[in-house]
């Protein structure tokens, strides 16, 4: 490649028309005579009030703006500080792919395709759509394994995709050089844009059905009072409005800090390369597939008879990290020694392309998050304010389908699919350190193409939250994840082991952690263990009189009118009857409630009761969460540690199951003892005041050690509660999952004349049926050692016919198998859902598609725990009859 003479204009957009709305006009034609008032924007005054103010005219606010109309909405406002499309969307590199980590990702990206081709038509607005399908290329046995995984989930989406081998990628795309190739994602329907130009077709789109759009007009700050937004004050006066939607992109971190109520939005800015050249000896066609080359960190595009090529590098450049108040982004400096790696991928892969001439080095800012995921949604707090922003280098890909599940929580509620991964609220103030930012964001993008095995673990922004415990821990071999912010313990490295090893190890198939686990699961069933779980978010509701328990009685499903010391494991669920917090809650006093969510359930659940909660200065809740550390000990033995330790007796007669009592351990006072273990197992968690929580621990494994007791972690849990059946919120519940749909229908009371919400829906539910199970599987055929492992996501097959995928797995190793949990669906002739029956379960052959591969599975409604214990015993007295005969 050599470098041409080249503009700084050879990407400067079209010149976008300027769409001044003039209160009272009527709204021009969609097509024909589409017109505009072009004019300095400062001379048009902005509308005193609006439902909607969406601050940022790039893709995604035009996206946003686009839906809501669609949905009816009227007096909705767009502002840009600067021109239309003139921030990152101006630079955006064109490609719209579903080739994406997540389910939500692929579907959001599958509907801006399918929209964006049908924006010319409807607008008049030529977008640059081509449909050049993707190759998504494999330089190793891993990488090609993860492209089957995804191609599998991809097809449950309904998204066409097919494995091919090296040669039918050279047939595709003859440019490519294919000698270490291993095979291939062949994506037939993704397609290339001109990003600038979908935003026009946007823009004007909205402009048409009333969105009034004005250039040149910044905002200030937010006002909110009471906890609900009020107006949006700009350079040039102020909107009196519902709804402020910040789509600000680079610059969404600093406009939530500017508002009155600050707004976390945590995401940071990276320098991005692209490179373009001149038009090949024999030009490119623009419908050449583009290139995703992971392993080399690069992808390539056909650009006007040359290539377009960027790629995700090693070492990234972090920007704006003191803030910057420039309203556009320019092309910034070029640097052709950070390029050099992604350059020599890129010969490497398309050695034709030695001899084109360079035209231009493009470098251009994007927005990355702190775990590679857009931010959406409502924010905690102020009612009205939404997110959308953070796009990760994806915002063409993401921009269509995301701005339309905005459009739908902001009508009605929430959007039409379960969004959890990418709501705003998954992250809280924690994450907003410029720092933190900085530094995750640099370990953020190269990931964006790194091989991503089951359980990887971001290596940046530790140790931000720990346990009074975590250096004890850490001492006695504790290796470490993170969740929220928090670090806990996945397992324990015994003392001889090869500790860099083990940290290192990578893989879909069986893992080296697999005999430690195995180990401590062991310890749980047969003797005692104890697990740090403080990371659980803790909450007290606390009030004068009867006010906390109308309050839970409301919000929960199950029945929280029960004598002190009872522990009630209940959902709080939405209109819809699906979860919004799956917890679990202890009456401390007959006015006061202790209340256990997920780690990761801080910021929604606080705000999910918040939200309900009544104004009454009598009603008080709050976050204790930092105030107790968590210790779970589970196993046969543990009431024989807790009574050497506490002098009370705790059998089950003495101190029942779901019961909680305050106790003395050791010389602790004030230590809440529950008899509960989240696992299935004997047991009993123990809330223990933090300044407390060294001391308790020490005495728990000083008395323990003649029980056989040891430290475990996370990963034995999930395999201890997945072997019995037990769902987690947010990986097999969400807010469209309803008690009846996962075997839950004892945690509601119907039996009481007590409206909670979701009621309504749960009684429709079990008059119509429920159309979707929560299932069991026990993967048949499956050789642990050799064949690759479930982990989520896999699709389930009945009598042939794709019927679900699985949302968690983990082996077994009581039932010495793998168990997947998941949720099966089924339709009727003409395609509309139909009820699922346990008869509909139980007569059907069921597989498990892992990578491609399916194996045979066994289906069932309750845990295979108790049917596999009673074979294993009847092979073992058999093996033991037989020997004794010889």
């Amino acid at each position: 490649m050599h470098s041409g003479g080249c503009s700084v204009r050879a990407l400067a957009p079209v010149l976008l028309p300027r769409w001044l709305c003039v209160p009272g006009a009527r709204p021009a034609r969609l097509r024909g005579s589409m017109r505009f008032l072009s004019t300095d924007s400062a001379s048009v005054a902005l509308p005193a009030r609006a439902r909607v103010v969406i601050c940022g005219g790039g893709i995604v606010g035009t996206s946003v703006a686009y839906h809501l109309v669609k949905l009816g909405w009227t007096e909705v406002v767009l502002l840009e500080q600067g021109r239309l499309g003139a921030g990152t969307t101006r630079f955006c590199a064109g490609i719209v792919s579903v080739a994406k980590p997540l389910s939500v990702e692929s579907k959001m990206a599958d509907y801006s395709n399918a929209l964006y081709e049908r924006l010319e038509e409807e607008t008049g607005v030529k977008t640059g759509f081509v449909r050049t399908g993707s190759l998504c290329l494999a330089q190793n046995q891993d990488r090609f394994l993860s492209l089957k995984r995804l191609a599998s989930r991809l097809k449950v989406l309904g998204v066409s995709c097919n494995i091919i081998k090296p040669k039918d990628v050279a047939r595709l795309h003859p440019l490519v050089n294919i000698h270490d190739l291993v095979g291939a994602l062949h994506l037939p329907g993704d397609s290339v844009v001109s990003a600038p130009d979908v935003n026009h077709a946007l823009a004007v789109a909205s402009a048409a059905h009333g969105v009034q759009i004005y250039e040149h007009t910044s905002v200030n700050h937010v006002v909110v009072k009471k906890g609900h937004v009020k107006a949006v004050e700009t350079d040039r006066g102020s909107i009196e409005c519902e709804y402020f939607v910040n789509c600000a992109g680079q610059w969404a971190y600093e406009l939530g800090q500017s508002s009155e109520v600050k707004v976390s939005v945590p995401l940071h800015g990276c320098e991005h390369f692209y490179l373009l050249t001149k038009p090949l000896s024999e030009p490119l066609q623009n419908d050449s597939p583009v290139l995703i080359d992971m392993d080399g960190r690069i992808y390539a595009r056909a650009w006007h008879g040359g290539i377009l090529s960027g790629g995700f590098e090693k070492n990234p450049k972090p920007i704006f990290t003191e803030g910057r108040n420039q309203l556009e982004i320019q092309n910034m400096q070029e640097d052709w020694d950070h390029f050099e790696p992604m350059l020599s991928a890129l010969l490497r892969r398309m050695p034709g392309l030695e001899s084109c001439e360079i035209q231009q080095l493009v470098n251009c800012p994007e927005s990355f998050t702190p775990d590679m995921r857009c931010l959406m949604g409502e924010t905690p707090g102020i009612y009205g304010y939404f997110v959308l922003a953070g796009m990760n280098s994806s915002g063409l890909s993401f921009a269509g389908g995301a701005g339309k599940y905005l459009a739908e929580w902001i009508t009605y509620g929430y959007p039409s699919t379960s969004v959890w991964h990418l709501d705003i609220k998954r992250f809280g103030n924690l994450q907003s350190s410029r720092t933190f930012l900085r530094h995750r964001v640099m370990e953020v993008m190269p990931l964006l193409y790194e091989l991503k095995v089951p359980r990887w673990d971001f290596q940046t922004g530790r140790q931000l939250r720990t346990s009074p415990l975590y250096d004890r821990l850490d001492t006695q071999g504790a290796r470490w994840m993170e969740k929220h912010g928090f670090e806990r313990a996945k397992y324990f490295v015994p003392a001889g082991k090869d500790l860099l090893a083990l940290d290192q190890s990578k893989t879909f198939y069986k893992p080296d952690w697999f005999d430690i686990v195995g180990a401590e699961v062991k310890c749980c069933k047969e003797a005692v263990c104890v697990i740090d779980m403080s990371s659980f978010t803790k909450f007290e509701l606390t009030s004068a009189g009867d006010q906390a328990l109308d309050l839970l009685q409301r919000l929960c499903a199950n029945d929280l009118d029960v004598p002190v010391g009872h522990i009630v494991h209940t959902g709080m669920l939405n209109q819809r009857g699906g979860y919004e917090n799956d917890c679990s809650v202890v009456r401390i006093s007959k006015n006061s409630f202790f209340i256990i969510s997920p780690t990761d359930q801080q910021v929604h659940c606080w705000s999910w009761i918040k939200k309900h909660m009544p104004s009454d200065p009598q009603l008080h809740l709050e976050d204790v969460s930092w105030k107790y550390t968590a210790l779970n000990l589970i196993g046969p033995r543990a009431m024989d540690v807790l009574s050497e330790l506490s002098y009370v007796s705790m059998t089950p007669e003495h101190f029942p199951s779901l019961f909680c009592k305050e106790m003395s351990v050791g010389y602790a006072n004030g230590i809440r003892v529950m008899s509960m273990t989240h696992t299935g197992e004997p047991g009993f968690m123990l809330y223990i005041p933090i300044e407390y929580a060294l001391h308790v621990y020490n005495e728990v494994m000083s008395v323990g050690q003649k029980y056989g007791i040891r430290n475990a972690g996370y990963y034995a849990l999930r395999s201890l509660r997945i072997e019995k059946f037990f769902a987690f919120w947010g990986q097999d519940l969400d807010s469209f999952t309803t008690p009846l749909e996962c075997g839950r229908e004892f945690r509601v009371k119907f039996d009481k004349d007590t409206d909670f919400l979701g009621r309504d829906a749960l009684l429709r539910q079990r008059v119509e049926g429920v159309t979707r199970r929560f299932v069991m599987l026990i993967l048949e055929d499956h050789d642990t050692e050799l064949d690759v492992w479930p982990w989520w996501g896999e699709p389930i097959y009945r009598n042939g016919e794709l019927v679900g995928v699985t949302t968690s797995s983990a082996y077994s190793y009581t039932l010495q198998r793998h168990v997947c949990l998941g949720f099966l669906s089924s339709t009727n002739t003409d395609g509309s859902p139909a009820a699922v029956t346990a008869d509909f379960i139980n007569r059907g052959d069921y597989e498990v598609d892992i990578a491609g591969q399916k194996f045979p599975a066994k289906a069932k409604l309750y845990p295979f725990s108790s049917l596999f214990t009673q074979q294993k015993r009847r092979k073992d007295d058999m093996e033991l009859s037989n020997f004794q005969s010889k």
